[in-house]
This record gives C-alpha cells, structure tokens and sequence, in this order.
C-alpha cells in the first residue's frame, strides 16, 4: 500500500492506520458511564493520566498526529503493566502546542501558552472536582515541556492536588519509533514504574492546603 505526496510527488510507504482512540478499554475514563464513574471509590488514591500531545511536523514521512500516536501507546502499554488492585484512570488527550508558527513553513497548529496553560488548569480543575487528587501530565511535545512543567506547579498551588509530569522524552522512545513494539514496550515498563511509584505517595498534609504562615 503506498501514499502519494502531493507537496512533494513522492511516493511514501504508507503507516499503518491506527484505531480512532489508541487506549487500554479498562482505564480509558470516556469508555465508562457517569454511574460507574460515579461509583469508583476512594477517588483520591486514584492516579489520573492527562495525556498532552501536539499536531505538528516531525518529517516527511511522519503524520501530524505522530505525537499523540505514540504516547498513547506507551500509556496503554503503561495501563496493561499496572499492579494489582493500582487504581489507574486516562482522560483523552489534550491537543495543542506552544509557540509561534515556524518561520521554516513547517506545519505546526499552535496556540497561545496562556491559552494552554488555561486548558490544563480547567481540565485539573474539574478532576479535584470530582474528588480525584493525584494527576500525572504526560507529555509528548518538546515545544510543551516547560508550559507543562510550569501549569502543574501552579495548579499543585491553586488547586491543592498532587501534579506530576513525565515527558515522552524521558522514557527511551523517539517520535520516529513509534512503530517499534518493542520500544514502546520498554517506554511502557517505564512508565507503569513511574505511576507506581505515584500511587505508593501519600495524600498532601492538610488537604493539599499550603500554609500561608511565614
């Protein structure tokens, strides 16, 4: 099977198409009902995924969503490693990326950091709100590194729940590996590691209040 490129008048090898929504069924948030969400108990030993990947180039023969193709493949690989009785619940991916459009022409959908950083506070928002309590942003995107690093400090201020950031290029796995099974297995072990070891964390003293004593 091949594809052709317009732009370029190559014809590229095709990538296999992936499934509409790449996750492991059990832990996918969307997959249940608001009464089954509804009945998860203790909600604040919970560790919730908020996946963040961007639309972009990455090269000639990668698809736009390369990103969010791959590490939702390391999530799922990450969520079918979890232990036993580990509590483990992902929310669809948000999508963007920081910064200005590259002046090289590169195809890269952009939005404002204020703008993004707004988005992943209204969505940690309404995770506190439902009684959830510890959220792990996992990252894709080298232009959203810092913004993510930055948003889940000062919601861990505002919102007074556990945030946690892990980047996809922490893990061991290039956007250009995204068909290698078994590097995206490796970067999945690594990770059901990491949400372990979040898991094993105690709940924030005083509610997650931060003392404004001197």
């Amino acid at each position: 099977m091949l594809a052709f490129n317009l732009l370029t008048q190559r014809v590229l090898p095709a990538r296999p198409t992936p499934a509409l929504c790449i996750c492991d069924d059990a832990t996918f948030l969307p997959w249940r009902s608001w009464t089954q969400v509804a009945a998860i108990p203790r909600r604040d030993r919970v560790v919730v995924i908020v996946p963040v990947a961007g639309m972009a180039d990455h090269g000639e023969e990668l698809p736009l969503d390369i990103e969010e193709q791959v590490l939702m493949s390391v999530v799922r690989e990450a969520s079918l490693r979890r232990d036993a009785g580990e509590e483990l619940l992902v929310v669809p991916p948000l999508r963007f990326v920081t910064g200005a459009v590259t002046p090289d022409g590169g195809t890269v959908f952009t939005v404002d950091a204020p703008v993004a950083h707004a988005f992943i506070d209204e969505v940690c928002g309404s995770l506190a709100a439902s009684g959830f309590r510890k959220v792990v942003l996992c990252n894709a995107s080298p232009w959203n590194e810092e913004l993510c690093d930055a948003a889940a400090r000062d919601i861990r201020i505002a919102r007074g729940i556990q945030m946690f950031c892990v980047n996809l290029s922490a893990l061991g796995v290039g956007l250009a590996e995204g068909g290698d099974g078994v590097r995206v297995g490796a970067a999945g072990g690594r990770l059901a590691a990491l949400l372990a070891e979040i898991a094993r964390r105690p709940a924030l003293a005083s509610g997650g209040v931060l003392s404004t004593k001197p």
